[in-house]
């Protein structure tokens, strides 16, 4: 892993691989680099630069005064220690890549399913109760309530508690459990940015980089409603919902059928 610092001084910690255009890749909630390294694999004619993002790794922390700018303040320093024009962004990583993109022109954009609330889209209500699990150390019972009210688990939304619980239970004692639990306590503020940023999406109207917006036919629709969305609100962007795919594509399940539509963007 390479470091650079950001405008504060937060050490960022990064992967890169390959040859080619440079690329910086940045993950999303509960993610690290190398939950990408398909995704990568899958794009051998880039540079790609993959992000620790803070609070991750040997990246600094998210620090007192931590906002959406300060993910953006990251992916800046990145891409100008590496001399990288173009961007992906997953998730939460890719509500950073837009707001990088409100800063300085990239020569291509994409972004997954980023985490943007349009006229309240993403609903805020269970947030207080979230913050206050893992402030008292119950991670377990946090990542249920994440896995049930952002309905991103595996199951229908119509299942009771105790199966969140069940599946909470599996992922922190999973082959990422404890890298998962050490993350968790960066999620409070992601998504409170998330919330706080919640508006009818006019700010993005000033992003003039090629911009492509995706989604997966598979993600809970309040998610997938942003894209076209989104889409229309940045000039020239267009948008694809790729089939059979969810939210957790570019990282787990499908990293080679998104690698190759960003790669299609990218070089078109």
């Amino acid at each position: 892993m390479d470091v650079t610092r950001s405008a504060d001084g937060t050490a960022i910690s990064y992967s890169s691989n390959g040859e080619g255009p440079g690329l910086v890749v940045v993950p999303g909630n509960n993610r690290r680099a190398h939950h990408y390294d398909a995704f990568v694999r899958a794009l051998p004619g880039y540079r790609t630069h993959v992000l620790d993002r803070r609070g991750r790794g040997a990246s600094g922390p998210q620090g007192a005064a931590y906002s959406i700018d300060r993910e953006a303040d990251d992916i800046l320093a990145v891409a100008a220690a590496t001399g990288s024009a173009l961007v992906f962004g997953h998730s939460y990583g890719g509500l950073g890549a837009l707001h990088a993109a409100l800063r300085r022109r990239f020569d291509g954009l994409v972004v997954y399913e980023p985490g943007v609330s349009l006229d309240g889209s993403f609903d805020v209500s269970w947030l207080p109760e979230f913050n206050r699990r893992i402030a008292a150390g119950r991670r377990r019972a946090a990542m249920a309530l994440f896995l049930k009210r952002s309905r991103l688990a595996p199951v229908p939304d119509t299942v009771p508690m105790v199966v969140h619980h069940g599946l909470a239970y599996l992922l922190l004692r999973g082959p990422d459990g404890a890298e998962t639990a050490a993350m968790m306590p960066t999620s409070p503020g992601e998504l409170g940015e998330i919330a706080r940023l919640d508006s009818d999406g006019s700010r993005y109207a000033a992003i003039d980089s090629p911009t492509l917006v995706m989604g997966g036919a598979k993600t809970p629709q309040y998610i997938l409603d942003t894209v076209p969305r989104l889409a229309a609100i940045i000039p020239g962007a267009g948008h694809e919902i790729l089939p059979g795919t969810d939210h957790n594509a570019p990282d787990l399940n499908s990293p080679a059928l998104v690698a190759a539509r960003v790669d299609a963007f990218f070089t078109r």
